[in-house]
């Protein structure tokens, strides 16, 4: 297939630090936590790099040159440059090439865009999915997501056992003699993680009226008799590949309208996960989640200044980041063979409790399969 005049003249620039920015990890495979350049041009993937990190970048980045920073600097000087930076080794390499269109990342910097401009580019950003292979998984990511999630089951498992362990005083958990809190809770996740090489940051292990903010991690004593939510998605430190699970236990004894909030989350969520296929719109999905929600009597709207029901997406994509496409949401995506994603209905009521429930599925061709294999039990005993 011949290339377009466009297609010809354009290269891919980043300028960024691939310990965090993950389309840069996707391409170079090299991690490091300063930002460095990498450009893509009439097919050659290319790296600019420092002194300090050459050698490292030659033998472990997946790109077809390595190049000197401080050599195109040089150049740049004797191109009249008198304090070349990035945008100024950048141009050095492009000229060269002579390529006149750029494509940069939507996160890309504005001063970078800006000198690009001035140096008579055009400049064309993209939003993501930036490579949009990367939302498509490969055997081998499912592989290190599943291992990632190995990880996370076990280190959850190892927290309920320290909620069974717990004993009921003053209507909350005690264990060996103090209250036993989230903190405690949560760095016994954290360590278990770290044991299996895996990184977590802002996990969630919250209770009572703190579980009924989706996104608080939770802090003091933990109750009894009440929803405690564990969300738990860290990131394998080997391969870079995230894992994400949700589940709400209570230690002690669910009223009858606790353990009714929790099987209506769990027979939404299952029931959604059935609905996972090739072709299937992540915006009905999450919108027969909301219409079961409402017809079983939960209502989701504002309340003394504060929102009650489910007022979140059902699920998104996980892989290099932990949120990415596709989305289970009102706005959704239409799913394909290879995504994975999350389903994690929800639901908030001050003065009841809350409860969410999540799992990741892999997408295949003929339905799904869900790569979370961790039970689904409310009441610890």
């Amino acid at each position: 297939m011949s290339r377009s005049p466009l297609q010809a003249h354009k290269a891919t620039v980043f300028i960024a630090a691939s310990e965090l920015d993950s389309n840069l990890y996707y391409a170079t495979k090299f991690i490091a936590p300063d930002p460095f350049i990498y450009l893509e041009i009439k097919g050659e993937r290319i790296m600019v790099m420092n002194d300090l990190e050459m050698d490292r970048a030659k033998s472990q980045a997946a790109v077809d040159r390595v190049l000197s920073y401080s050599e195109i600097e040089r150049r740049a000087r004797d191109h009249g440059v008198a304090a070349p930076g990035s945008v100024d080794v950048i141009h050095v390499v492009l000229r060269e090439a002579k390529i006149k269109h750029v494509l940069v990342p939507a996160n890309f910097p504005f001063s970078h865009a800006s000198r690009l401009q001035e140096l008579g580019y055009q400049v064309h950003a993209k939003p993501d999915p930036f490579y949009e292979q990367r939302v498509v998984k490969t055997a081998e990511e499912v592989r290190h997501i599943e291992a990632a999630q190995r990880a996370t089951e076990e280190a959850v498992a190892a927290a309920h056992d320290l909620l069974r362990r717990a004993s009921i005083e003053r209507e909350q958990l005690w264990l060996d003699g103090t209250p036993l809190t989230s903190e405690r809770v949560k760095k016994h996740i954290n360590v278990k993680l770290m044991e299996r090489d895996c990184v977590a940051q802002h996990t969630i292990v919250a209770g009572g009226e703190q579980a009924c903010d989706p996104h608080n991690e939770g802090s003091g004593p933990l109750p009894a008799h009440r929803s405690i939510i564990f969300d738990v998605f860290p990131r394998s430190a080997a391969s870079r590949y995230f894992a994400d699970m949700s589940r709400t236990v209570v230690r002690g004894t669910a009223s009858p309208d606790l353990m009714r909030l929790y099987q209506t989350v769990k027979d939404a969520q299952e029931e959604a996960i059935t609905k996972i296929k090739d072709g299937a719109d992540g915006m009905k999905i999450h919108r027969g989640i909301c219409e079961r929600f409402e017809k079983a009597g939960y209502k989701t709207g504002l309340v003394n200044g504060r929102m009650q029901g489910y007022f979140h997406g059902t699920g998104h994509g996980v892989g290099l980041d932990i949120h990415e496409a596709p989305r289970i949401s009102r706005t959704g995506s239409l799913l394909q063979e290879g995504h994975v994603v999350t389903v994690e209905p929800g639901l908030y009521y001050p003065g009841l409790g809350a409860v969410r429930i999540e799992d990741m599925i892999l997408v295949t061709s003929d339905g799904c399969r869900n790569l979370t294999d961790f039970p689904k039990r409310f009441e610890l005993d």
